[in-house]
């Protein structure tokens, strides 16, 4: 199914307007005679930092050699969609912006893939922007489809639904870019599916990833032919970013289990590399700990051992207990035949792609790229913090960083 024509994905969209004025909006820097600057930013599920690499991909390589490329993206503990997405939304960690994982319970509250943005405890860069006057459109985003403290995108898509291609999405980010200059936002964003599907199903395997890459790429294609047509390049920044990577899995931990066994009840939230358990009754901690602890490859912190560094201790959703695994171990529910069956995808090489591991692993580390206005061609990177996206797509758009950000912007501020 195909975007609408802009006329009508206007009406279908839009959401309320900011006021414009002085702070930033489009029609003031327009007025100045400096054309107001837009900042399009996709992020590519599960794409890891060396795929680009795997074969020729046309629209990505023209990035990369007319723009920007980084070593990897960093991104936060625990390296899931959800947390990440937040933070690169945010600017902060998940112990600030609330997201700890996929899904995990505050009390009898449970978040779970949650479309929710009342959840987020940290002001996302579109909420931000509307606050300072400059106009967003988010086509998928995690918090993105509901308002944000009384305070949404101006144009927005909403609910999520996995089946909507890349082709409708470069089709509404032209749309929302040929809307008319009052209306057009500055702020584009929109989730990629990558290769986070695959790499599930087969792991990060050159065979299964090359061809959903190069499907990704064909798109990107056609967002960057469109901006060229529309002579958008001299205001425009493009950039592309993923939540994490992947890494071959082949043996699974059922966290589960080892409670029933244990005689603990609990519940537990997975997480790939991580779980959080949640305890029934807070003195069997140390018998929880015990059993878990007895498990090849498994660290166990306390709530209150959690170390600083990881920025996930949250005292309300990370659980009484947090398991951390070390590949090629990951936290599932299983049976005795799975197990054997991973035991012979191990002894080929094969087995299922997983995240969530520590942001150090090398094969967490995403992709970060960008192209355009304020970025010098042929720009090397080395390590870029997923935090310190939301800082640098807020210094290209000439606006504050959202409230709570604590990265520094990759490229430095451009004067009016």
């Amino acid at each position: 199914m195909r975007s609408p024509p802009a006329g009508l994905a206007l009406a279908l969209l839009l959401v309320g307007l900011p006021d414009a004025g002085a702070d930033g909006t489009g029609t003031s820097d327009a007025a100045a005679g400096d054309p107001a600057p837009i900042v399009i930013v996709l992020s590519w599920d599960g794409v890891r930092h060396d795929y680009p690499d795997w074969a020729e991909f046309p629209a990505l390589g023209r990035i990369e050699r007319e723009g920007a490329r980084a070593e990897r993206l960093l991104p936060p503990f625990p390296s899931l969609t959800f947390p990440a997405h937040v933070t690169l939304a945010t600017g902060t960690h998940p112990d600030r912006h609330g997201i700890v994982a996929n899904n995990f319970w505050e009390g009898e509250r449970r978040y779970d893939h949650s479309a929710d943005a009342s959840w987020i405890q940290a002001e996302p860069i579109w909420a931000a922007a509307e606050r300072q006057g400059v106009r967003s459109a988010v086509f998928f985003w995690v918090g993105s489809e509901t308002d944000w403290r009384g305070r949404g995108a101006s144009y927005r898509k909403s609910p999520f639904d996995s089946k909507i291609g890349e082709a409708e999405k470069v089709d509404q980010l032209l749309a929302w870019l040929d809307l008319p200059e009052p209306q057009r936002p500055r702020l584009l964003m929109a989730w990629w599916h990558g290769a986070d599907r695959v790499g599930h199903r087969r792991g990060p395997e050159r065979s299964y990833i090359v061809p959903q890459l190069a499907d990704q790429d064909a798109q990107l294609a056609r967002l960057l032919e469109g901006i060229d047509r529309r002579g958008l390049w001299p205001r425009t920044t493009l950039f592309i970013v993923s939540d994490h990577g992947m890494t071959l899995a082949t043996h699974k931990l059922d966290a589960e289990a080892t409670l029933e066994s244990a005689g603990v009840e609990a519940r537990v939230a997975r997480a790939g590399g991580a779980a959080y358990v949640y305890l029934a009754e807070p003195r069997d901690a140390a018998r929880a700990a015990a059993a878990f602890r007895a498990l090849s490859g498994v660290t166990v912190y306390t709530r209150e051992e959690i170390p600083e560094q990881l920025r996930v201790r949250h005292d309300k959703r990370t659980g009484d207990l947090m398991l951390l695994a070390q590949p090629p171990a990951m936290f599932a529910r299983v049976n005795a035949g799975e197990q054997v069956l991973l035991g012979l995808a191990r002894l080929f090489g094969r087995g299922a792609g997983m995240h969530g591991y520590r942001p150090e692993h090398p094969d967490m580390g995403g992709v970060f790229l960008a192209l355009g206005r304020g970025v010098a061609p042929g720009t090397r990177l080395g390590s870029v913090r997923a935090i310190d996206v939301a800082p640098s797509v807020a210094a290209l758009l000439r606006i504050e960083a959202p409230a709570q950000a604590e990265g520094r912007a990759v490229f430095e501020p451009l004067a009016p």
